[in-house]
């Protein structure tokens, strides 16, 4: 792919929309201009061009820079059948740009205009948009002042699986990590329950994720939780959540511990309920295995269970998405997320009829999904897109009323402090529009290793706050 701009430097604008629908390794170059408020768009592929025009009506740069991607898009639309159902809209929150014009008082048809015709979106994807500003506008104005959500990465996993982009380690070969990677953890939390104490903010969410947070030990697991409890005031927690997902790490050790230590969410993630393909994938649990797991945190009166589910697996279609929707929705769950797959690496091995054909697949999963739950009472409530899903498709969680994730809406929309503690870990500091973050080392080795400079860069939160007191 080459990319050459005359007229303006909105030239990572114009690689992100010519990667909803070429490769980087694709034979393809795009020329952009912008003269004035009209934006001009050339793409040749091979033997075929194809020309795209966008004029803006207002000089501010995003609405310049948009009239850039639009000119891209439909040259790119002409040359390519790739779906780009969100239209120029290639950020991670696509709903937060619906929230704030429903903060400013436009009315839903304004907002629904303003994303089909600004951000080319499909009617069904501006729908969903401003449907999850709805639920996260209402969840976000139950936010006490002053709060923070305190997130736990325990990056190890059983296996790993063969689509997976996180932060993990198996423990088949990590094992001896575990303790040394438990012991800095709890210097972290030591150090961070410190800091916000002086800050006076108060924890308002709590959230384990990772990896697979029940792939330790249970002793081990709460210990962690013992010590977040000693180091910081849980009176003020609204939300307790830990990630359980995958299914054959979670005993029935795990589960009375966990309901002993007042967790309330657990989210449980099969993925599919079709052994074929989990074994395919690498997961190593049975379907049995989830439905155990399901069994257990029912009897043990956990309060909420959410599902992960992931549309676009290799060899599956509708029709083995409906069947494992059937089978989740018998499970009972709180909660049921719907991921889109995520190609990554894969994305540049894939012939472009493939690439569509898959595509179009899983759209029709993404959609039979959405229509299910709905169905079954479930409410869309949080989203994010990742580039190179299949399709251009988004993440969506759902919910039936009052077992939506906390978390899952402030991480989404960037309005609440949260303090990370483990590997992987963000921490994200918050302040109106000001937005400043701290990241840990990505590894355990590397976390447990550097953990005197980890502690000494949590202090940037500190400071942070502290100069605009």
């Amino acid at each position: 792919m080459e990319i050459y701009t005359n007229g303006h430097d909105a030239e990572n604008g114009v690689r992100q929309i010519m990667q909803l629908f070429f490769s980087l390794k694709d034979d393809v170059r795009v020329e952009s201009t912008l003269e004035g408020k009209i934006a001009r768009a050339k793409i040749v592929c091979g033997e075929k061009e194809a020309f795209g025009e966008a004029v803006s009506e207002n000089e501010e740069r995003l609405y310049i820079t948009n009239a850039i991607k639009k000119s891209v898009f439909y040259a790119a639309k002409e040359l390519s059948a790739m779906p780009a159902p969100w239209g120029i809209s290639t950020g991670i929150r696509p709903a937060k740009g619906a929230r704030k014009m429903l903060n400013d008082n436009f009315s839903e048809n304004e907002i629904i205009g303003h994303l089909k015709g600004e951000y080319l979106m499909d009617e069904s994807k501006a729908n969903l948009a401003l449907s999850v500003a709805k639920k996260e506008d209402a969840i976000l104005k139950s936010m006490p002042n002053g709060s923070v959500s305190i997130y736990v990465g325990i990056p190890f996993c059983p296996s790993r699986c063969a689509y997976c982009s996180f932060i993990s380690q198996a423990t088949e070969h990590n094992n001896k990590y575990i303790e040394p990677y438990t012991e800095a953890v709890l210097k972290e939390i030591e150090h961070t329950g410190r800091i916000i104490k002086d800050l006076g903010m108060k924890p308002d969410t709590v959230y384990f994720g990772g990896g697979t947070p029940t792939a330790i030990a249970p002793g081990l697991l709460q210990k962690i939780i013992g010590s977040l409890k000693e180091n910081m005031d849980f009176s003020t927690v609204r939300e307790f959540t830990v990630e359980a997902g995958r299914p054959d790490t979670f005993t029935r050790e795990m589960v009375s511990m966990l309901k002993a230590e007042g967790v309330g969410r657990i989210s449980i993630n099969p993925q599919t309920m079709h052994q074929k393909t989990l074994d395919a994938v690498g997961r190593r649990h049975s379907v049995e295995d989830v439905e155990r797991a399901f069994y257990m945190a029912h009897e043990a009166g956990l309060e909420s269970i959410n599902a992960d589910l992931i549309a676009g697996l290799p060899g599956e279609d509708e029709k083995m998405m409906e069947y494992t929707l059937e089978k989740i929705l018998a499970l009972k769950p709180h909660a049921v997320t719907v991921h889109t797959l995520y190609m990554k690496r894969a994305a540049d091995m894939i012939e472009s009829f493939e690439k569509i054909r898959f595509a179009e697949n899983t759209a029709a999963m993404v959609d039979l999904s959405a229509k299910r739950l709905k169905g079954a009472g479930f409410s869309p409530y949080y989203m994010y897109k990742q580039r190179n899903t299949l399709g251009n498709l988004e993440n969506v969680g759902f919910a039936k009323e009052g077992h939506e994730s906390l978390y899952n809406v402030y991480i989404m929309e960037e309005v609440q402090p949260i303090l990370a503690i483990g590997a992987g870990g963000s921490t994200k500091m918050v302040m109106g529009e000001e937005i400043e973050r701290v990241f840990n080392p990505k590894e355990a080795a590397g976390y447990t290793n550097r953990i005197d400079e980890v502690l000494k860069r949590k202090d940037l939160f500190y400071d942070f706050y502290k100069r605009r007191k």
